[in-house]
């Protein structure tokens, strides 16, 4: 099998500064080996070898004008939305029964060439035209916890407990909202604990981000866990257990990023 067109182009190219330089003879042996690779004929090899380092001027191209006009990409969106915003790869293939069952009962009113254009789409046209519509689909502010301002890598704090990844009883903790989206005004949060030598973890239901459902929530996990809780890691700062009775301790620094998450 020989070269391919862009593969003959890149030999070409790599060789034409070295061909320019060269001599007489150099040249003509150039010649024979760019012919015997790419099967041109000389006098086509020396010319491709000449043109290999101009620049080449690339003119934009112009652009297309759209097959589909806002009607077909309407339809296009109802469709989509019926089927709960699939792919184009999904949306293409049921599109001709689709488009039928829904002018049978009067829930698409489009004509006859307006459905053939909506059947005919293609996934890739699908996807680029509906692209907006996917692009506002998109959760923002996902996660409640937003970067502070303080260096606590910087800062030392000291604990009543040497932080120790490998013995049960140091977890890790958050909170996940669940606010549907919006995040305005108050909703509940699920704590989540996870000891992270085990992997035990307990969940606790809170009714808002305040410090004392906060630490009543830890108090209630700290009770029935199966080990003693020595360790608090979590998004602000880290929290020491203090011995039994289970007791959370946390300085004032600790308490207002609590209540400030």
């Amino acid at each position: 099998m020989g070269l391919t067109m862009s593969q003959r182009q890149a030999v070409t190219k790599t060789i034409a500064a070295r061909y320019k330089r060269a001599g007489r003879v150099e040249k003509g042996t150039i010649l024979d080996e760019l012919c015997a690779t790419t099967g041109w004929h000389r006098n086509h090899a020396r010319k491709a070898l000449g043109q290999g380092l101009r620049p080449r001027v690339v003119r934009p191209r112009r652009p297309r004008v759209p097959q589909y006009g806002e009607d077909v990409v309407v339809g296009l969106r109802f469709c989509w939305a019926v089927l709960g915003a699939p792919t184009g790869k999904r949306l293409a293939p049921v599109m001709g029964e689709l488009v039928a069952t829904l002018r049978r009962f009067g829930e698409l009113d489009v004509s006859d060439e307006l459905a053939a254009a909506l059947t005919a789409m293609s996934p890739a046209t699908m996807d680029r035209r509906l692209a907006p519509d996917r692009a506002a689909m998109t959760l923002r502010g996902r996660s409640h916890t937003k970067p502070g301002s303080l260096l606590k890598d910087a800062i030392a704090i000291r604990t009543w407990a040497q932080w120790d990844d490998a013995a049960p009883g140091f977890v890790e903790i958050d909170l996940v909202g669940h606010e549907g989206g919006n995040a305005i005004g108050e909703h509940a949060y699920t704590l989540t604990v996870t000891d992270i030598a085990t992997g035990w973890t307990e969940n606790r239901s809170v009714p808002n981000k305040a410090r004392k459902w906060v630490i009543a929530a830890l108090a209630d996990i700290a009770k029935v866990l199966p080990f003693p809780l020595l360790g608090i890691d979590s998004d602000y700062a880290d929290l020491v257990i203090m011995p039994t009775p289970p007791r959370i301790a946390l300085s004032g620094r600790e308490s207002a990023l609590i209540r400030s998450a």
